[in-house]
């Protein structure tokens, strides 16, 4: 628990560089390879391992988008870009998610099943932002989104 906790901190703080000081005006320049300590060389490679953990975990088609990136912070920052988008984007798709629910219906060619999935989705995503929907109101919407299809089709 306490090694995940650190792979945390270099993800959010960014990767560990070795400084030094010196003179009396306090000038911090990078250390060589050679200057390192025990203590340098362990916190470096929580980078790499944090890092690799990443790379590891990721399909190989997400691999492009994170191929340049330096440090675990930056391929985390281009991942959640990726995925979840710059915060505009974020704040248009949490806006949209009670308009897209009002209106959700079943369409002319889904199945019960593939509208119940992305019924779900629209649920888990309300409910990822704090929008909590009483079960028997889903049930209801569901029932309504079938029977309504199904009057279609027989009509």
């Amino acid at each position: 628990m306490a090694e995940d906790s650190k792979f945390w901190d270099v993800i959010c703080d960014g990767p560990f560089v070795p400084m030094k000081t010196i003179g009396e005006t306090t000038v911090t320049i990078l250390k060589t390879r050679k200057e390192y300590n025990d203590v340098n060389r362990k916190a470096i490679e929580k980078n790499f391992r944090a890092k690799k953990i990443h790379i590891y975990g990721i399909k190989p088609d997400e691999y492009n988008r994170i191929s340049a990136c330096q440090s675990v912070k930056e391929i985390w920052e281009a991942l959640q870009t990726s995925h979840e988008g710059i915060n505009q984007v974020k704040q248009s798709k949490i806006d949209m998610l009670p308009i897209e629910y009002k209106l959700f219906k079943m369409k002319d060619d889904e199945s019960i099943q593939d509208m119940h999935t992305r019924f779900t989705s629209i649920i888990n995503e309300l409910y990822s932002q704090g929008e909590i929907i009483p079960k028997n109101k889903l049930v209801k919407k569901n029932t309504q989104c079938v029977t309504w299809f199904l009057g279609e089709q027989l009509s």
